[in-house]
């Protein structure tokens, strides 16, 4: 297929496969939020409610309706998560908690800033921008010093870390005028160096000691995730040395992580060689080819390299062929290594409607973005 035809496809697929999934079977009109614990019919196996999982929907669904469509469901669901979320996700705590009931009440935290993390996308997406830029500044003292939320004071550096305070720095950037946010986003520009194995040209989820697994991790899709959101951010901090080393990653993550027998990219991966610790290691999930789909789209759209149209159609015409339910709509997650679904599960703790509509809209947005550029035939 072309760009214009993946985008169409992606748009059909958004609309009418992914989108009613969540809108017909998970709202949850009685307690507020929606139930991310649901089966492949969209049946609920887990009432609780998980904050981030919560969160990322607000995001998702606001901006739908703001860039996408304008439809009157897109918003009512944004509007009837965020309520819960802003009701119960704190509860007086400077922490989001992880995990709640069905009604709201307290389950766990983790030791991670991420369900703020979203908390906080939410608040943005909903327009709270004194709530956004509190809760920001509360996520950047913890991921410079961890202690705070129980861990090691001296953990060691991660992708994620360098991805959600960008992400949130742009987000906030966008509507808020303080002049600390390209301070942050050219600090996560210049952290993402310390990740990169020079030999390999791999960016490593951790830095740490080499003679330790986690410091010989590779996710491929963490590196296709952050190369994406790092090109997002040399849009608003230029930065021509990291925007070259990220593209040249998004190759480099798929030539060392796909599956050259079974096709698909790895979970995990050790960059020596060596066994990973992780028995889902060499399963296959959703979201790394998620984030393979739109770096490759958006790569090639920024650079015309065939290289990174050839990878798109490798990439999905697996994806298409492996996770998506034809029957009830929306992907399963979890595959083992042959591509065999795993679990039936559509969403849980840690799958929710996030990556895919995500992914998704970015990929039509940008070839569209593309396709306005692009100069009229003579």
């Amino acid at each position: 297929m072309n760009l214009a035809q993946y985008a169409a496809f992606y748009r059909d697929h958004l609309t009418n496969s992914v989108l009613p999934f969540w809108l017909n079977h998970t709202l949850d009109r009685e307690h507020g939020g929606y139930f991310s614990g649901v089966d492949r019919r969209g049946q609920i196996y887990d009432p609780r409610k998980y904050v981030w999982m919560q969160a990322r929907a607000v995001w998702t669904f606001q901006t739908l309706h703001s860039t996408f469509e304008p439809r009157p469901e897109y918003r009512d669901a944004a509007e009837l998560i965020f309520g819960f979320v802003h009701r119960y996700a704190r509860q007086g705590e400077p922490r989001a908690w992880f995990s709640l009931t069905r009604d709201g009440a307290p389950g766990y935290f983790q030791r991670k800033p991420y369900s703020a993390v979203f908390v906080a996308l939410a608040y943005v997406s909903q327009g709270r921008v004194e709530d956004a830029r509190a809760l920001f500044w509360q996520i950047e003292s913890w991921v410079k010093d961890p202690s705070v939320l129980g861990r090691a004071a001296a953990a060691p550096s991660q992708l994620a870390d360098i991805m959600v305070l960008a992400l949130l720095a742009m987000e906030l950037m966008a509507v808020d005028d303080d002049p600390r946010y390209p301070e942050i986003i050219a600090r996560c520009q210049a952290a993402v160096w310390q990740h990169l194995d020079p030999a390999s040209g791999l960016l490593l989820e951790n830095v740490a000691p080499r003679d330790l697994p986690e410091g010989r991790m590779v996710c491929p899709g963490s590196i296709l995730e952050i190369a994406w959101f790092l090109l997002h951010s040399v849009e608003r901090v230029q930065n021509p040395a990291l925007e070259k080393m990220l593209l040249n990653s998004i190759l480099t993550a798929l030539n060392f992580g796909w599956d050259q027998e079974y096709g698909g990219l790895y979970y995990f991966m050790d960059l020596e060689g060596r066994p990973r610790p992780e028995l889902e290691a060499n399963m296959k999930l959703w979201w790394p080819h998620t984030e393979a789909i739109y770096a490759l789209v958006l790569a090639y759209t920024r650079t015309g390299d065939e290289r990174y149209k050839v990878w798109l159609d490798r990439v999905h015409a697996y994806t298409f062929a492996t996770f998506p339910d034809p029957a009830f709509g929306e992907w399963f997650g979890y595959c083992d290594r042959r591509g065999v679904v795993a679990t039936e599960l559509k969403g849980g703790a840690y799958k929710c409607a996030f990556h895919v509509p995500r992914a998704l809209l970015y990929s039509i947005q940008a070839i569209e973005r593309a396709s306005a550029r692009a100069p009229e035939n003579p």
